[in-house]
């Protein structure tokens, strides 16, 4: 008679299980179509948006108020559009819920965790409700996890003595429970020290592969920027550009200028030049410009141009567009 895999070998298997999807699935995409939602306060939330997500990790970048949440509660099924459609390697998202909640991890922006319980209970919880009932196959697959979050060392400590990080890492930790295809964090970073920030930035980049979407919304530009391989920018419920982050740079190739002036010009030439941002210190300014093939003045001098220059740029016009 064959005896059961001790516990060990069995966290040997769900370590390797969580570093590598299965090999016979197809590259993963998700296709979103035209969806829309409008709030009883008629607020319109989301104008028809489409994007297509590739597998790996996918940046969804915009200000606060941009549509984000709402479009990540409509994928994650906590949420019902007005219209539009989302589909995963052939499921529909929307109208077969059963089985979008089987593909699908989420982390919210607001992670609720029982603060009297441990790491290690709360993600027995989790398991639990995620269908995994073997109390052997549990445990060790809570093991795995918490391993490679960092957090085996803290698997007895209560979650209400964690630090935001430790929460955030715990909270990805559970996200991953049932090998998803679909991964939605809602931003994870804020709030975050930059040591956290870095820890979490690893984490998440461990977590794509070819098998998995993972879509990180955020208005934080230097997460997507370090992490992603695609992304799309938001504003006001609708897609303004979706590309990979290094094409929208080279877009601004010789075209982004920098000058440190006394803050009583910046007036001045903020009307005379294209600004995408203006940061003060020490009783100066430091202006960065726009201008495609020209030197807006003596004061200014090219420079690289980044994602923030990008984005910045992208939204102000939008917003311009919007005031006519």
């Amino acid at each position: 008679m064959r005896s059961e895999p001790d516990v060990r070998s069995m966290r040997l298997r769900f370590g390797n299980q969580l570093r590598s999807s299965v090999s016979i699935r197809v590259c993963a995409m998700l296709n979103i179509q035209k969806l829309k939602k409008t709030y009883a306060s008629h607020v319109q939330a989301l104008k028809g948006v489409s994007l297509e997500v590739p597998a790996g990790m996918f940046g969804l970048l915009g200000p606060n108020g941009a549509g984000k949440t709402t479009l990540m509660k409509i994928l994650a099924t906590l949420l019902a559009p007005d219209a539009g459609t989302a589909e995963l390697n052939g499921v529909d998202l929307l109208a077969d819920k059963d089985n979008a909640r089987r593909m699908l991890g989420y982390l919210p922006q607001e992670f609720g965790l029982y603060p009297t319980l441990t790491a290690e209970q709360t993600l027995d919880y989790f398991a639990k409700l995620k269908g995994v009932m073997n109390k052997r196959e549990r445990k060790a697959l809570l093991a795995a996890l918490l391993e490679r979050v960092n957090l085996a060392h803290a698997r007895k400590q209560r979650v209400g003595e964690f630090s935001g990080g430790m929460r955030q890492r715990l909270g990805i930790a559970q996200a991953l429970i049932g090998q998803p295809a679909l991964v939605i964090v809602d931003e994870p970073t804020a709030g975050l020290d930059p040591e956290e920030r870095v820890r979490f930035h690893n984490l998440l980049a461990d977590t794509a592969s070819e098998n998995r979407v993972v879509i990180l919304s955020t208005h934080i530009v230097s997460d997507v920027s370090s992490l992603c391989s695609r992304m799309a920018i938001i504003r006001q419920g609708e897609i303004l550009a979706a590309c990979a982050p290094q094409q929208a740079v080279s877009e601004l190739a010789e075209s982004i200028w920098e000058a440190t002036v006394p803050r009583e010009s910046v007036p001045d030439l903020r009307a005379r030049f294209k600004t995408i941002s203006a940061q003060t210190f020490d009783g100066q300014a430091r202006l960065r410009v726009l201008s495609k093939g020209a030197r807006p003045s003596e004061a200014f001098t090219a420079v690289t141009p980044t994602l923030e220059d990008y984005y910045f740029n992208l939204v102000s016009q939008s917003g311009e567009r919007q005031a006519r």
